[in-house]
């Protein structure tokens, strides 16, 4: 045991030695890993293109020239139109000098204003408190000197201060700034070569370092993370593009000039998360205020791109991005955050398909899934471990909020399955244990029975009028817990043509009588993990005895051991079948007394877990 604790934690810690190594290098060697990342994404975005030429009969390395050559001509001509369109810009500046003097001016604080008044009186407070600079005193001269000699430097004692200006290292500094940006962008046209070139033997290499035994999931991770970026890279492009052309129509309405030009930087700004959109809204806007006499238009201008950019980010791309990439909106803050602490602006637009590779990594590999529990989208917990835990926490109103969710999706037998039943198997099992004191216990289970009774009254099921088709009694096996169980299943049930009620908690021999007073169709024996398969056998036999035609059926609700053993052992032999899941249940009985409706297979299909809700 101890073993095993210490070799987790030194797994962990051995994880996490490799994590921070790894941000090192990456920060420390970004000139490189910047132009890779970059011809990563290009490889994704071009591979389409590439695999469409060699269908033509292109040698890969011919095509994979012509579709980098075409991206580059592309955006080149893209470029220099943007350039010749800013120098209109900037040419058709004077013509609107006099426009620009009046809002200077009409910005300007007017002395006599009481904003002028008090920003004056609150210099003057610090003043005389001492918080100002003052103004150092003129320094006092030589009688016997001359001032006009001092002043020029004439005197050897005080010589003219003479500034040198470096005008090298001034051109030096801006010739690095350029040359930074076009090394990467030739190291990604490069790179973006030899990755389409040998794609294959990259990921035969990348599959050899995993190991042969992890050929599949290397596989699944690769192949999902290629589509998923690839998804969100068309996705994102369709969605700026329309934003650019609200953009474009926007200001030609309002006969800005160039309004082709703002939109396609509108529609390009966006690839840059977070900052991209304001850079984009202050062009155009400044522009408005130079060209339109009034401040009318630049409002417009910037409410537009406000609403567009609210509800582009907060209802549209939620909703076409979250299932693609798999990412939670925190996650993208902190993924923003994180690459551009590490790369800077490059590393803000690389951000999003970073970390999806991260997170599909995690997916798939079980030593790195906290990635994809910290940065998914995926619920952190089940739907039915946090309606648990809200009542541990005795949180009964959020625990109803859980089950609200979830029925609103899914059938309500569907959401005992998934929900309550799992939540008081586990309850029942800390109880045993004893991580649990009674008053836990009671406020669980009282909780929960007026949850059912709440659900019984909302349920919308199918009213029947006359006699019904059968009369089911569900009779809870031993305790309180079985009793609530019962209940979830009586409420399943009663639909349509079919009357079912669930019976208290009562002994042996009382419970028989009951049954055979009500004379029922159908008798179902509920239970909850740990079953208690003696009282059980007990109660069957006691029904055999006094009915031996009577139906019986039992169920032990998300029961993980032997199901034809524990038959076995409450039947004594007899042929009887041991439901696990209430809708497969509901589902039979409703075959047997209805007729049209089908019976499902012995062996279920497993149900997918709620997982819509999220704890906090």
């Amino acid at each position: 045991m101890n073993g095993s604790a210490t070799t987790r934690v030194l797994s962990r810690l051995w994880l996490l030695i490799i994590g921070v190594v790894a941000v090192a290098v990456l920060y420390l060697a970004k000139i490189v890993f910047v132009p890779f990342a970059f011809a990563i994404l290009f490889a994704f975005l071009l591979a389409p293109l590439v695999a469409r030429l060699e269908r033509l009969h292109f040698p890969r390395s011919l095509a994979a020239a012509a579709a980098i050559l075409l991206s580059v001509g592309l955006i080149g001509a893209a470029a220099w139109g943007f350039f010749n369109q800013l120098v209109d810009i900037a040419n058709d500046l004077p013509i609107y000098r006099d426009n620009i003097t009046q809002k200077i001016q009409a910005v300007h604080i007017p002395s006599n204003s009481d904003f002028a008044r008090a920003q004056h009186e609150l210099e003057h407070l610090s003043e005389e408190i001492g918080l100002a600079n003052t103004t150092a005193a003129p320094p006092v001269l030589n009688p016997g000197a001359n001032p006009a000699k001092k002043s020029l430097g004439a005197s050897p004692d005080h010589p003219l201060a003479v500034r040198e200006v470096n005008h090298r290292t001034g051109r030096l500094d801006q010739l690095g700034g350029v040359l930074g940006p076009l090394a990467t962008a030739v190291l990604s046209v490069v790179f973006t070569f030899f990755v389409i070139l040998q794609r294959e033997d990259l990921r035969n290499r990348l599959i050899r370092l995993s190991g042969d035994r992890n050929l599949s999931v290397i596989t699944k991770a690769m192949d999902d993370a290629s589509n998923r970026v690839s998804r969100y890279f068309r996705l994102q492009l369709s969605v700026n593009l329309i934003y650019a052309g609200i953009i474009c129509v926007v200001l030609r309405l309002i006969d800005l000039p160039h309004p082709l030009l703002f939109g396609a930087i509108a529609g390009l700004f966006r690839f840059v998360p977070y900052i991209g959109w304001p850079m984009a809204a202050a062009m155009p806007t400044f522009l408005s205020m130079a060209v339109f006499h009034g401040w009318e238009k630049s409002l417009l201008i910037v409410f537009t791109f406000i609403v567009l950019e609210i509800v582009t980010a907060n209802y549209i791309e939620p909703r076409i991005y979250g299932r693609h990439t798999g990412l939670s909106s925190l996650a993208i803050v902190v993924a923003a955050s994180f690459w551009t602490l590490l790369w800077g602006p490059v590393g803000l637009a690389l951000s999003i398909p970073l970390t999806v590779c991260l997170v599909v990594i995690g997916r798939h590999v079980p030593a790195l899934e906290f990635l994809t529990v910290m940065l998914g989208d995926r619920p952190a917990m089940p739907a039915w471990t946090c309606f648990y835990q809200r009542l541990l926490a005795r949180d009964e109103r959020e625990a109803a909020e859980i089950l609200d969710t979830c029925v609103k999706d899914r059938p309500i037998e569907e959401v005992f399955d998934a929900v309550l039943i799992p939540a008081l198997a586990l309850s029942e099992e800390d109880r045993l244990e004893r991580d649990l004191d009674e008053s836990t216990v009671r406020f669980i289970r009282r909780t929960s029975r007026e949850l059912i009774e709440e659900l019984s009254f909302r349920d919308n099921g199918e009213s029947h009028s006359g006699q019904p088709a059968a009369r089911i009694m569900c009779v809870p096996v031993r305790d309180d817990t079985d009793e609530l169980a019962a209940m979830m299943l009586a409420q399943a049930l009663n639909h349509g043509p079919l009357k079912a009620i669930a019976a208290p908690v009562r002994g042996i021999d009382e419970a028989v009588d009951s049954i055979a007073a009500e004379a029922p169709d159908l008798v179902f024996l509920s239970g909850m993990p740990p079953f208690g398969l003696a009282r059980a056998h007990r109660l069957y036999r006691g029904l055999r005895s006094r009915s031996a035609g009577l139906r019986i059926m039992i169920a032990i609700w998300s029961h993980q051991g032997d199901i034809a053993e524990a038959a076995r052992r409450i039947s004594g032999g007899e042929e009887v079948r041991i439901f696990t899941h209430l809708s497969e249940a509901v589902a039979e009985v409703r075959s047997l007394f209805i007729p049209g409706e089908s019976a499902p297979s012995a062996e279920p299909e497993s149900e997918e877990p709620i997982s819509g809700y999220n704890a906090a």
